[in-house]
């Protein structure tokens, strides 16, 4: 179990003994370098929201025991718990998170037209460029080299790189996805991004606009704390 203080400066995060007044803070189920998991944190450090985060999923398990179950039915990471609430679903959470501690933040405006225009790039990430991405990172991160695929692999990251053709050219004359104003769009994309620019030895189209976006994602807080590691 880890407890983090984000303080107004953000502050590294740093983890200490859990008390029992912890238990009103939120709490993060799910494993740091799950870059579903990733997003939550990258959130909850722009809202400077406290939370704990349990280690869940793949090496560390937990995910399907019975009290976790009760929790999350599908047995998959992340799992928010917010006093007696429970919800998964990261795109939910993050959601969730903002409406709920963001008031009035440019993260999720209330205003219909611009958040749905976030939303549908948060549904588009999980629809179409994580089914995407995943066998591209599954193959080189964790598939010895004498399991892979090789035609299979270059076909898949063709694919990728049309995704995010997509997003360079969303990016044309904008400073964020949509527009000036940094969004859960930018946080959701750009976790994904790490692992796109993160890849060794692929081979990437000519992405100017992707890169120059990128970059000034890196310079933030929540990036640099939770989401720029090595992949494993």
């Amino acid at each position: 179990m880890y407890r983090y203080w984000l303080n107004a400066a953000r502050s590294a995060a740093l983890p200490i003994r859990k008390t029992k007044e912890d238990y009103r803070m939120i709490t993060v189920w799910g494993r740091a370098n799950s870059v579903n998991v990733q997003k939550i944190l990258w959130v909850c450090d722009e809202l400077v929201l406290p939370y704990n985060r349990i280690d869940a999923g793949l090496q560390f398990g937990r995910n399907d025991e019975p009290d976790y179950l009760t929790m999350n039915p599908t047995g998959k990471v992340p799992t928010l718990v917010d006093g007696d609430y429970a919800l998964w679903e990261s795109n939910s959470i993050l959601r969730y998170l903002v409406m709920q501690y963001g008031e009035s933040s440019v993260l999720y405006p209330d205003e219909p037209k611009a958040r749905a225009s976030i939303d549908r790039w948060l549904d588009w990430s999980l629809s179409t460029l994580q089914p995407a991405e995943r066998p591209v990172f599954w193959t080189i991160v964790r598939t010895p080299e004498a399991g892979r695929d090789n035609a299979k692999l270059a076909a898949d990251i063709d694919n990728v790189g049309k995704l995010w053709k997509m997003l360079d050219a969303q990016l044309q004359g904008r400073f964020f996805i949509e527009g000036e104003k940094f969004t859960l769009a930018d946080i959701v994309l750009g976790a994904y991004a790490k692992r796109w620019f993160g890849l060794p030895g692929v081979e990437r189209p000519s992405l100017p606009n992707l890169e120059r976006w990128y970059q000034r994602l890196s310079t933030r807080s929540g990036f640099k704390q939770y989401v720029d590691f090595d992949l494993t």
